[in-house]
């Protein structure tokens, strides 16, 4: 089981920029059956650092499980450009989260990380908007 594909779906909102941030991450298998959601309050924030305390979330989520082949979407451009190397990380508290970010993807057999249109994340957006939902 653990060495099928998995899809994480990951997605950070943010009211305000900066503002209050909620994250949100959904894992399904390979039929598209939810597996795993998380979703998190993260107080005030920017929405870039909603986007990648959701991947960590989603990231974490799937190591506690075992799900070891893992093929990542995100509407954020700029964090799958950076994760991926085509973008640097220039912000200082961005940088400290990507560390974060590329010692998990590390744990992986495989990771593959791909930016999608928003609507293709609606289930984690939805997760990440009702973590802040529920802390207003």
């Amino acid at each position: 089981m653990a060495s099928q594909n998995y899809k994480l779906f990951s997605d950070g909102a943010c009211r305000g920029n900066p503002g209050s941030g909620g994250a949100g991450a959904v894992i399904t298998d390979a039929d598209e059956s939810v597996v795993w959601e998380g979703r998190e309050y993260l107080g005030h924030c920017t929405n870039n650092i909603a986007e990648y305390r959701a991947l960590i979330l989603g990231l974490k989520g799937a190591l506690a499980r075992g799900y070891m082949n893992l093929e990542v979407y995100m509407d954020s451009e700029l964090l799958a450009k950076q994760i991926n190397g085509s973008y640097r990380v220039k912000n200082e508290n961005l940088q400290i989260l990507m560390k974060e970010v590329r010692k998990l993807l590390a744990s992986f057999d495989s990771v593959a990380v791909k930016h999608v249109p928003r609507l293709h994340n609606s289930h984690a957006d939805r997760l990440a908007n009702l973590a802040i939902d529920e802390r207003i």
